[in-house]
C-alpha cells in the first residue's frame, strides 16, 4: 500500500442539535417556503434522499448536497450561512434562541 503523505482536513458545520454536515458537500442552502423548494423536498422524500434533522420542529432551512440529498434543518438558513462564513461549529447558543 502506498504511504499517504497528504493530510485530509474535512470541515464540518453544525446544522442543529449536534448534527454536522461536510462544508465541501453543500451545493445550496435555501429557505423552505417557496413552492419549488417544497416540490424538491417532496420529490426527495419519495425517492428516499431526505435527511430530516429537525427533531420534530419546523423546517427553517433546506441544504442540498452534491449527492442530491436534501437535508432539513430547524436552524434558519441565515444562521447556517453565518456558520459557513465563520467556519463555526461553536454557535450552540443560536439553537436555544430558535427553539422558542
Amino acid at each position: 500500500m502506498p504511504a499517504h503523505t497528504g493530510e485530509v482536513n474535512m470541515k464540518f458545520i453544525n446544522i442543529g442539535f449536534g448534527n454536522m454536515v461536510a462544508v465541501d458537500r453543500i451545493v445550496a442552502l435555501v429557505s423552505p417556503d417557496s413552492a419549488p423548494v417544497k416540490r424538491l423536498i417532496q420529490d426527495a422524500k419519495d425517492e428516499g434522499r431526505t435527511i430530516d434533522v429537525t427533531c420534530g420542529r419546523r423546517t427553517r432551512a433546506v441544504i442540498i448536497t452534491d449527492s442530491e440529498h436534501v437535508i432539513l434543518s430547524a436552524i434558519q438558513a441565515e444562521t447556517i450561512a453565518n456558520r459557513l462564513d465563520d467556519g463555526g461549529m461553536d454557535d450552540e447558543d443560536d439553537e436555544t434562541e430558535e427553539q422558542a
